[in-house]
């Protein structure tokens, strides 16, 4: 089996471009996973940031158009998705429709804890406008791990009751014992370990697929990993891991972009 991990897209509604996003769908049409994961938080909901709610960078986001925007990106990451898919159905050839698995992320939840806040808003805002689902996306709820072919995937995974994300790689194995894949944590990490069966163990932090940098972050710390992971013959929670780079994600799939 194969998985393709994307991780901590966080759609803002002043995105600029949404052309890396095309140019990873080209590269799952193109290697054909048998799964595609996201980690979570592709939609930013900068609308609905406490962090910096009441300065001057808070003025004019509107929620409307943070639903939009990430569901315009989506789509434009599964427009080449869809495209080899009717390819291959027009031309009567082996058809490959990969599970596709969304789980949910802290910046999606922000709906969820407005909600709860604002009673009110009952009924006129949830999860359902994000229209994952529309794309084919199974959704998992903030929090709860998917289990994939032995990999535990989850925008991140706790440590202790209190309830905070794990804080390393070789952390996220000592406390969950198996191989686990989460995003959140914006750079990428990697610690290896092997069960007493000699499976081999995989921690990994996936880092962001985004190319704006970050307000709150520092020049120093606005530097991480850009990109996404193949993750190729996975079995019983073994695979081998393959980093791909929004860099040559571009390099090689720009000039197929809008075609």
């Amino acid at each position: 089996m194969r998985h393709l991990v994307i991780s901590d897209t966080q759609v803002k509604g002043s995105s600029a471009s949404y052309d890396y996003l095309e140019c990873a769908g080209h590269y799952a049409a193109e290697k054909k996973p048998d799964v595609i994961i996201h980690i979570g938080d592709h939609f930013d909901m900068e609308s609905l940031s406490s962090y910096d709610k009441g300065t001057g960078a808070f003025e004019g986001r509107r929620y409307k158009n943070d639903i939009e925007c990430g569901i315009e990106a989506m789509r434009r990451f599964m427009a080449p998705i869809e495209a080899e898919q009717a390819r291959l159905k027009r031309n009567k050839e082996k058809q490959w429709k990969p599970r596709l698995v969304f789980t949910l992320g802290n910046h999606e939840a922000r709906i969820e804890r407005t909600v709860n806040q604002e009673p009110h808003l009952i009924g006129f805002m949830s999860y359902a406008d994000l229209k994952l689902e529309s794309f084919g996306f199974e959704v998992i709820p903030y929090l709860e791990p998917v289990i994939i072919d032995g990999i535990a995937y989850c925008h991140y995974f706790t440590s202790g009751i209190m309830g905070r994300p794990v804080a390393s790689a070789r952390a996220l194995l000592s406390k969950k014992h198996m191989s686990c894949v989460m995003g959140h944590v914006q750079d990428r990490d990697i610690a290896y370990a092997r069960r007493a069966d000699g499976v081999n163990m995989l921690g990994l932090f996936a880092g962001i697929f985004y190319e704006h940098e970050e307000g709150y972050l520092t020049p120093q710390t606005n530097g991480s990993w850009r990109g996404i992971w193949m993750l190729n013959d996975v079995e019983n929670g073994g695979c081998d891991e393959m980093p791909v780079s929004l860099k040559y994600l571009k390099d090689t799939y720009m000039h197929k972009v809008g075609s």
